[in-house]
């Protein structure tokens, strides 16, 4: 028996650098994953593909890893990374993207991801672990735009 979990995730920020630096930073995908929390392992699979293993998170007595791999497409003339789900990697399917838009105080960053999670649990537990997951998981992405904010302030 299986739980999915389905999380999406948006979040709107300001930053106090030039869109060009926020761009190249956020493009490099081996750099930008450096501030994201809790990654074990960034491999690069080429062709802009990244396979993304999580270290184990454990609350009940129940272990949970998050495997998944994503493709990058990177539009400098945008200013957009989108990234979408490499199929049958992991237990994950994992997609999103960074929108940016010069201001005068700097770069509106716009962070959206939508994640399917599979865990090995019994369908009893989803009602348990659904909102522990969600939680994890966005805590995760707010640690992670909070460390990048601090780049750029």
């Amino acid at each position: 028996m299986t739980v999915k979990v389905t999380v999406e995730v948006n979040r709107k920020l300001t930053v106090n650098a030039d869109i060009d630096t926020v761009f190249t930073l956020l493009s490099d995908v081996n750099t930008a994953v450096s501030h994201f929390p809790n990654v074990q392992e960034l491999t690069d699979l080429g062709d802009n593909a990244f396979r993304w293993e999580m270290e184990e998170i454990s609350s009940g007595g129940y272990t949970v890893k998050t495997i998944y791999a994503c493709q990058y497409a990177v539009d400098s003339d945008a200013k957009t990374i989108v990234w979408t789900p490499v199929k049958g990697v992991g237990n994950g399917i994992v997609s999103g993207q960074w929108e940016l838009t010069a201001v005068e105080t700097g770069t509106d960053i716009s962070f959206t991801t939508q994640a399917e999670l599979t865990f090995p649990f019994p369908r009893l537990l989803k009602l348990v672990t659904s909102p522990i997951v969600k939680l994890e998981f966005t805590g995760m992405v707010d640690t992670y735009l909070s460390n990048l904010k601090e780049l750029w302030t």
